[in-house]
């Protein structure tokens, strides 16, 4: 049996507070990315204190942006958002395994929560094949 899902239209404000949730992600992962491509020393330091050599502190800056890229096409972000899920959870195994303090574990699942919550908040499909209940 099937049931059919109707996508609800989303509101101005839902459609403004999407792409401000998602704006706020997006200039963390783009500050994140861009200090790795350039391999300033804080980038380095807590690469490398985490146990990845310095010579893929470039690598994951690149993935990262190629995957925040994805994200930011309004026709492939929820594919971005899946990629983003899991680089995501990498960076939240890593430090779990760094045993480095909560808020590194917690901070990679805050930006998660952003990425989704702004296109859910956007996206009428994806709300309508999430729906929320009251």
């Amino acid at each position: 049996m099937q049931t059919a899902t109707q996508a609800l239209p989303s509101s101005r404000t839902a459609l403004w507070a999407g792409r401000i949730i998602g704006a706020l992600a997006i200039v963390f992962l783009i500050f994140d990315s861009v200090i790795k491509v350039l391999k300033l020393a804080p980038a380095v330091e807590s690469t490398t204190q985490l146990g990845y050599p310095e010579t893929l502190v470039i690598t994951i800056g690149i993935i990262e942006l190629i995957c925040l890229a994805v994200y930011v096409i309004p026709r492939t972000s929820i594919f971005g958002a899946i990629l983003m899920t899991g680089y995501l959870g990498g960076a939240i195994a890593t430090n779990l395994r760094a045993e480095t303090p909560l808020f590194n574990v917690v901070f990679p699942i805050i930006i998660g929560a952003l990425l989704w919550g702004g296109i859910y908040l956007r996206d009428d499909k994806l709300r309508a094949l999430i729906p929320l209940r009251r």
